[in-house]
């Protein structure tokens, strides 16, 4: 796979010198843009909950930059003093009880230096566990309307990826910063007091240092975005191809499979390569400064020591101190990675967090009682997106508690949109829908939708246990309250013939079944739910023969006692349904029962006999 070449979609013209100053201003005025403040401020909020930990992380990292400004002090000391050894021993004591200082402040680094590496990271991955764990639940929150358009591979990556160095961010960020700044700012005084003319070589070099970080610094969080973005792409090819082997192999299309994969990982190589070359040219420059002082410093050191201006001692010292000098700049080589791969994560998690869900309880909102069920749509009007075409207009249908109620029509009008306004999957631009008279959207969605049994012809089991499946909706469930709702269903009978009856494991999304079994589990499933209104949508639709009898036998069953919505393309599934809703373009063009509507002769009888007569 060629990477020399850069993709199509990712060629720009290469920026002038002028753009390249306003991308260094820009980084750093961002933070008064967008809400950036704003921003930051929400990331040192999630230390609230650690202050005593982040304090004393905060103490400990003073302890490791004091101390190190501190030894070339004593060292300075120490050979000041060689000359006086040398004459007549007095100084000895003196420089044996500062080797002896000097070892018990490196005590004190190590000791600090151990409690920053360890309870500092322990404090990032518990901040970064819990960003991750409200962006999980943000998503499960967020209305169909935004899963219709987001791509689970895009909400993974920011689940997951996004998420990943946010505990190194967290970590390293107040540390390395209380650090870098107490060692550059105590050594940049320490030179200054031991030679002001040699320490004005050094704030000489630090402004094009810092013009040359944060010129970088920007171009690596253009590229880390892009990475980001790109991953996402790379998630959602896998899923798409790993989830749907089955159907990818039953083509033959493997090596499609693969172009495209391969496609969507050339984009994020280039991304990474991008964001590498900018990390490469950092890592470089602040090396290269940093050498560059240590050679500047000798040689001119040396000349000031040969002028008289400046003793060896204070040179030696001199030369400990620009090496601690370096070691800020290293620390801002790697928060500069970690920022930028931390932050820019960050960023797009609150920008995920931040998405309302379009569907909520409504100030005031009250708890359902279990309903009777009936169920009404008053002048519904609504369609997917502002600008699509209305799907239902001023739509009216009234279901008495206990009815069996079943919706036909081509595909389009509106069937499904129907079952999904009932649990408020999505809310009607115009219109009401009733339970028992009471608008759905003035009561909770937990209460609401725990009167709702739904069977989807998409059926989604869950990697696990049979038992583990049908007690999802009803975690307390009695193991003989399994097993009943497991007859009822038709299904009691397959599952004990599996390898270890309830307790085998089905795979990812039932894989292990057939089409009739898995089905009939959602059934049990909604049996065990136990709901006052039931909606079926196309259960039956992909099923054999024999499963489709089995799954009818178990919703006739199911639908005892309840309201029941049934969609169906298949008429053999509502033959015996109290009421058959027959819809079209223009709304509900019939309605009555099986027989009633054959004997009319109309769109219902010529659906039929384009059956073949059920």
């Amino acid at each position: 796979m060629p990477s020399a070449k850069r993709p199509a979609s990712e060629s720009r013209a290469r920026p002038d010198l002028s753009a390249r100053l306003r991308s260094v201003l820009d980084l750093v005025r961002r933070p008064a843009r967008g809400g950036g403040y704003r921003l930051l401020g929400r990331l040192i909020s999630y230390y609230r909950p650690h202050w005593p930990l982040l304090l004393a992380d905060l103490g400990a990292a003073i302890l490791v930059a004091g101390t190190a400004l501190a030894l070339p002090l004593i060292a300075h000391r120490v050979t000041a003093r060689l000359a006086d050894v040398g004459a007549d021993g007095a100084a000895l004591p003196d420089i044996l009880a500062a080797g002896a200082l000097m070892l018990a402040l490196l005590a004190v680094q190590v000791g600090a230096t151990f409690f920053v590496d360890y309870f500092g990271h322990v404090m990032g991955a518990k901040i970064e566990c819990q960003v991750r764990q409200q962006l999980f639940d943000h998503c499960q929150r967020l209305s169909f309307s935004f899963h219709d358009r987001t791509r689970t591979g895009e909400l993974m990556s920011r689940i997951t990826n996004d998420s990943l160095w946010l505990g190194e961010l967290f970590h390293h960020g107040p540390e390395d910063t209380a650090i870098g700044l107490m060692k550059f700012c105590g050594a940049l005084a320490i030179i200054a007091w031991l030679d002001p003319v040699l320490s004005l070589v050094v704030f000489a070099l630090t402004p094009f240092a810092i013009l040359y970080a944060l010129h970088f610094n920007a171009r690596m969080a253009r590229a880390l975005e892009a990475s980001k973005e790109r991953i996402a792409g790379v998630n959602e090819a896998a899923e798409d191809a790993l989830s749907g082997i089955r159907v990818v192999q039953s083509f033959g299309a493997e090596a499609a499979e693969s172009r495209r994969f391969a496609a969507e990982n050339a984009r994020f190589l280039w991304s990474r390569s991008e964001g590498y070359r900018a990390e490469a040219w950092f890592s470089v420059g602040t090396a290269t400064f940093a050498q560059l002082v240590t050679v500047l410093v000798i040689v001119l050191g040396a000349a000031r020591v040969a002028a008289g201006a400046l003793d060896v001692a204070g040179l030696l010292t001199f030369l400990l101190v620009i090496a601690v000098l370096v070691d800020p700049i290293d620390r801002l080589a790697n928060f500069v990675r970690l920022w930028q791969e931390g932050y820019t994560g960050f960023r797009r998690a609150m920008a995920l967090l931040d998405i309302a869900p379009a569907i909520t309880d409504a100030p005031g909102a009250v708890a359902l009682p279990r309903p009777k069920g009936s169920i009404r749509f008053d002048r519904v009007t609504f369609g997917y997106g502002e600008a699509a075409r209305p799907v239902l207009r001023d739509f009216s249908l009234a279901i008495a508690p206990g009815e069996f109620v079943a919706l036909v029509g081509p595909s389009g009008v509106g069937k499904s949109t129907i079952a999904a306004l009932v649990p408020r999957f999505y809310e009607p631009q115009h219109g009401r829908v009733l339970i028992d008279g009471t608008d759905i959207a003035s009561v909770t969605l937990a209460s609401l939708r725990a009167a709702i049994g739904i069977v989807q012809q998409d059926v989604y089991l869950f990697g696990g246990t049979v038992a583990d499946n049908l007690r999802y909706g009803r975690p307390e469930a009695s193991d003989a309250e399994i097993v009943a709702a497991a007859k009822a269903a038709q299904a009691h009978d397959f599952i004990m013939a599996l390898p270890d009856g309830y307790d085998s494991l089905i795979g990812q999304r039932g894989v292990r079944l057939s089409g009739g079994q898995k089905q009939r589990l959602t059934i049990a499933r909604a049996f065990l739910k136990d709901p006052p209104v039931l909606i079926f949508d196309e259960a039956t639709s992909a099923l054999d023969t024999e499963s489709e009898r089995a799954v009818q036998q178990a919703m006739v069953t199911l639908s005892r006692g309840r309201t029941t919505l049934v969609i169906a393309h298949r008429l053999s599934t509502i033959r015996h349904a109290d009421r058959i809703v027959v819809l079209t373009e223009d709304g509900i063009a019939e309605e009555g029962t099986h027989d009633a509507l054959l004997a009319k002769g109309g769109v219902y009888a010529a659906l039929n006999e384009r059956q073949g007569r059920v």
